[in-house]
């Protein structure tokens, strides 16, 4: 028999988790150093190897900018609300971009990370977390871009009257951020066993943008279409956005409170459905 009474203690005892709910936070918490390393990790992938590196970041807001004034603005000539299409295009462009980042990157967290996963264990919601907060670094980079536009238009004296609600920007940032997370998280638990569902994520998120005020503003649409447009969780973010730092669009607490409380449950759901699914996935992914 083999003697343990000299054998060193375990660092760490790692347990199946015995609720579905159980956060972790603090084993999150001590492992933020991982957290740290993922991050470095996805920005520099991210533009390796590519001869314009960072400039990217610029240079794809600024383009789809471009393309919807030129399109919808010039050539459909569809109403902004009184605003240069140029700001108003950015404000919902940059908005969808970091939301459609945080979604579509989260969505694949256990195809990308199966080697990983598969080897050493630490808390998996630290990939997704580190997911949205790398992108966060790049939203903030194209958020000094529009004020860049912003500045511009205000001191040629465009129509543009910022207020208070302007002061929502961080809440409307992490809204953003907790949709992606919510939305990659059931989405990447779902796609160990479907994996139809990631062909269908990228058309699907480029579809969910024109059922968003990102081309046109909810107050030019009918009523029965307003409403359905509501429905979606997007909505009042970018039109409170819009609202607050440009002076023009639809904003309501009600709204607000809708999308909050929206983002709330679905991070809730992702979270227990990804915890779900990281007890067995190996066996299917």
């Amino acid at each position: 028999m083999t003697n343990n009474s000299n054998s060193e203690p375990w660092d760490e005892i790692v347990v199946p988790k015995n609720s579905l709910l159980k956060l972790n936070l603090k084993e999150v918490w001590k492992y933020k150093d991982l957290l740290t390393l993922f991050v470095k990790r996805d920005i520099v992938a991210q533009y390796k190897q590519t001869v314009l590196g960072p400039l990217w970041y610029f240079i794809q807001p600024l383009l789809t900018t471009i393309m919807f004034t030129i399109v919808f603005g010039k050539i459909a000539n569809i109403s902004t609300d009184d605003l240069p299409h140029t700001i108003f295009y950015m404000a919902g462009v940059v908005n969808w971009a970091y939301f459609a980042d945080c979604l579509n990157k989260t969505a694949t967290t256990f195809k990308d990370n199966q080697q990983i996963f598969g080897k050493v264990y630490f808390p998996r919601l630290i990939v997704p977390l580190s997911i949205v907060t790398s992108h966060l670094l790049k939203y903030g980079i194209q958020f000094v871009l529009f004020l860049g536009f912003y500045i511009y238009f205000i001191l040629i004296g465009a129509n543009i009257h910022p207020n208070e609600m302007a002061l929502l920007f961080p809440v409307l940032v992490l809204m953003l951020a907790g949709l992606g997370l919510g939305f990659g998280l059931i989405i990447t638990s779902y796609t160990t066993k479907y994996r139809d569902l990631v062909f269908l994520l990228s058309f699907g998120v480029q579809l969910a943008m024109y059922a968003t005020p990102v081309i046109i503003p909810l107050s030019k649409l009918e009523p029965k279409y307003q409403r359905l447009m509501e429905l979606n969780p997007m909505t009042s973010i970018i039109e409170t956005f819009r609202y607050g730092f440009l002076g023009q669009g639809t904003f309501s607490w009600g709204a607000l409170a809708y999308t909050g409380i929206f983002t709330i449950v679905l991070v809730l759901a992702g979270i227990v459905i990804f915890n779900k699914t990281e007890k067995n996935f190996m066996d299917t992914v």
